[in-house]
């Protein structure tokens, strides 16, 4: 059987790039878009050391120029995809008391953009070839608003109301189309001081583990770790507005 071929979004550092690595320890040949060239060369490196094969593609996911012509160098060098993960994605952490529109629109061409520029290169050859599986990495903050993060949080709200609605569209097509839930995840390899006061995290190597694990799964939605994931999706998720307003005001308090 022929290695299966995988793209990964946003694989220049972080998350993307330990995906592209571990996806080239299981055996997938690995495509790896980013914008950033140098880190994308290293991230190339690190998938030939686990012993794979990876096509280094610069550019955003925002311009859908760069992701057509990026789809083709796919197909001429893997000759298409088994799985596309969309993973490219970026944060706010800005206040709503500083509310800037430069700034949601920058986040949205990204986190939300970038996958529907994706979305719409892909699957049409995947729909084609009756089979195919999409994975986005949307995060447990797309369940609720948190304290500075309307950008973040309606974003990957977004991503995840496409993915499910794209999901029962493709019904009986044999493409696969999955939703992942992350909980904090360590971005590098050794603690930082970001890493502070985030519940439950999960080393690097770990976290991009159970990703890659929940996506084989054939799960449609993926969430982790439990001890968060669990109380977000059936209880926070579910607080009527007074409730959730009152344990925000503890959680995050003004100053």
């Amino acid at each position: 059987m022929s290695p299966r071929r995988a793209l990964v979004t946003g694989a220049s550092s972080g998350l993307g790039r330990e995906m592209a690595r571990q996806l080239a320890a299981r055996g997938f040949r690995v495509a790896a878009t980013g914008r950033r060239e140098r880190e994308l060369t290293e991230t190339a490196r690190l998938v030939q050391a686990a012993g794979g094969e990876c096509l280094a593609l610069v550019g955003s996911v925002s311009d859908a120029a760069a992701v057509a012509a990026h789809l083709r160098e796919v197909q001429d060098r893997f000759g298409g995809l088994d799985w596309l993960i969309l993973n490219a994605g970026i944060g706010d952490g800005v206040d709503a008391r500083r509310f800037g529109a430069e700034r949601y629109h920058e986040v949205f061409a990204t986190n939300v953009g970038g996958a529907v520029n994706w979305l719409a290169a892909v699957l049409p050859g995947m729909i084609e070839a009756g089979h195919g599986t999409v994975a986005g990495i949307s995060s447990l903050a797309a369940w609720r608003g948190l304290p500075g993060a309307g950008a973040y949080c309606a974003s990957k709200a977004a991503l995840a109301t496409l993915l499910e609605s794209t999901r029962v569209d493709l019904r009986g097509t044999g493409v696969r189309v999955v939703t992942v839930f992350p909980g904090f995840i360590r971005n590098r390899g050794v603690p930082t001081d970001a890493d502070r006061g985030k519940p439950f995290l999960l080393d690097l190597e770990d976290g991009v583990r159970r990703i890659l694990d929940g996506i084989q799964s054939g799960r449609a939605v993926v969430h982790f770790p439990w001890p968060l994931s669990w109380p977000m999706r059936h209880v926070v998720r579910h607080l009527p507005a007074l409730a959730f307003d009152w344990l925000m005001a503890r959680a995050a308090p003004r100053g």
